[in-house]
């Protein structure tokens, strides 16, 4: 007499529930190319993140078939880089759809735990001056420490229906604030901020700003674009340049300004999860923000690691997050007036 069974448990067929550890994909069995065209990351590279993240991914656990961390980790690159739970990346490591979402879980938090390793401002003077000369070398802008923007990610709507994370386009997402410095590492990422929110609203709201506005980072200051008001701290562009000397400085602007835009870009077309060729986050606002922020730290490791922002692979066109269209703020601040009109007169006249 047959013996119905509704689910078939292949793994359990395999190696039995006295096995702890599936030992489902090893690492050395495949080549460099193939891990980059899969993961979209190199071999040391995926051993580092497995030692880093070991101890989170290893936690005891009630079921008798724990995941390695190594798969774990590859299951999360997987999806971050490819932005989908196809049913081919499960197979190539062999666990299930349901698996692969517990993996990106769990990679996500011990990810998101690490966050304040890998993103932060620096906190040395020394420090400080090389990111101001760096700038400086770019397009002849003083006194920038980092370059501030923000970008949607889409994300499905919240159960609730919250309009709050509605944007001017109709679509659900996130408004993200960063900072990046010359090479693209970010040295601030807020990811939490719903989708209907101005950038400067964000910016406003932000944990960045009250840094900037208690003094934390004294004779510095970041660049905006116009979605910006002018701050002390925050440089904008001037909506209509009149004399040589406003032209010479909106083009230093715009030239130093666009170190965030190919940031963006850099992240969008590595992580694909993020920039909505795969339709929508599918995961609550709270979660998306966590895999954004984990797609942030896994970006700034690859810069510590030597991997080339300027240069990541792209897989096809890439389909642009919505972007907030915005009017040009005017500025509200007398003194950031005056600091921008003292900067043009010393530097670009």
């Amino acid at each position: 007499m047959a013996i119905p069974i509704t689910v078939l448990d292949c793994d359990l067929l395999l190696y039995g529930r006295g096995h702890r550890t599936l030992d489902r994909f090893k690492l050395d069995d495949v080549t460099d190319e193939y891990l980059m065209s899969m993961y979209g990351f190199p071999r040391q590279f995926i051993y580092y993140l497995v030692e880093l993240l070991g101890a989170n991914l290893s936690r005891p656990t009630q079921r008798s078939r724990a995941i390695s961390p190594e798969t774990q980790v590859l299951a999360a690159l997987g999806f971050y880089t490819s932005g989908s739970f196809q049913t081919r990346m499960g197979d190539a490591i062999g666990i299930s759809q349901a698996s692969m979402s517990r993996c990106v879980a769990n990679v996500t938090e011990a990810l998101v735990e690490r966050a304040s390793q890998f993103i932060r401002f620096p906190a040395d003077e020394a420090s400080i001056q090389a990111l101001k000369d760096e700038f400086y070398g770019l397009a002849g802008m003083p006194g920038v420490m980092g370059v501030v923007d923000c970008i949607h990610v889409a994300i499905k709507a919240p159960n609730a229906e919250d309009l709050s994370y509605v944007n001017r386009k109709g679509l659900h997402s996130l408004n993200c604030l960063m900072v990046c410095d010359i090479r693209g590492t970010l040295m601030t990422v807020e990811t939490n901020w719903p989708g209907s929110l101005q950038d400067c609203a964000v910016l406003q709201q932000s944990s960045l700003s009250s840094q900037f506005e208690a003094g934390m980072h004294k004779d510095s200051w970041l660049l905006g674009d116009s979605s910006f008001f002018l701050q002390t701290w925050l440089m904008t562009p001037l909506h209509i340049p009149e004399t040589p000397a406003e032209y010479r400085y909106n083009m230093a602007h715009s030239a130093t300004h666009s170190v965030i835009e190919k940031t963006f870009r850099t992240l969008c077309s590595r992580f694909r999860c993020l920039d909505g060729s795969k339709g929508a986050l599918q995961y609550s606002p709270e979660k998306s923000s966590h895999i954004i922020l984990a797609c942030c730290v896994l970006h700034n490791i690859s810069l510590e690691h030597g991997m080339d922002v300027w240069s990541s692979p792209m897989t096809g066109p890439m389909e642009q997050p919505p972007e907030e269209e915005y009017e040009h703020m005017e500025s509200l601040d007398l003194q950031a007036d005056r600091i921008r009109q003292e900067l043009m007169l010393t530097h670009f006249s």
